[in-house]
């Protein structure tokens, strides 16, 4: 039978990896996207999840050495400039937008088991700060998850990036 701090690295192990994979995805799909408001937002959205790949990191380096939680403060966004033209033919753009689209239902999908991970995570979780950190990390996973589920309306419906403006 496992012991509750291993059991705990276990799953702290398998959320490191699934934000591993969420920059990866992120990271190509922002290399991908010929709209630069879509790149924007693939970008920051693959810096998130690094950094809360490193956020978990610490944490399991810290319960695996001396047994403690740590603080997670939260992650916010950044304000990058804003760039509006595209510079593609209206074919290459609608082929292009059906590319965004999959990649932003994959995405919505993906937040959607993060954040439901992440709240399972904090129910078995007694420590206040190992519980305060997995439901910031929900809170953000669901952040993301609108994010995404507004710019898939936009796109699909108005054929157009709205993020930044």
């Amino acid at each position: 039978m496992k012991s509750k701090k291993s059991s705990a690295l276990d799953a702290i192990k398998a959320a490191m990896e699934a934000e591993m994979d969420a920059h990866n995805f992120y990271s190509k799909a922002a290399q991908k996207t010929k709209n630069p408001k879509g790149r924007d937002m693939f970008s920051q959205l693959a810096d998130f999840e690094k950094n809360h790949f490193h956020h978990l990191k610490a944490l399991y380096d810290s319960l695996k050495g001396e047994g403690k939680w740590i603080d997670y403060s939260g992650t916010t966004f950044s304000d990058k400039g804003k760039m509006i033209s595209t510079g593609l033919s209206i074919e290459k753009e609608v082929r292009s937008q059906a590319d965004d689209l999959d990649a932003l239902s994959i995405a919505i999908k993906e937040e959607r088991k993060a954040q439901k991970q992440y709240l399972e995570m904090a129910e078995e979780i007694a420590d206040p700060l190992g519980k305060d950190m997995f439901k910031k990390l929900a809170r953000e996973e669901e952040l993301h998850e609108r994010i995404l589920n507004d710019q898939f309306y936009t796109l699909n419906n108005n054929g157009v990036w709205t993020w930044g403006d």
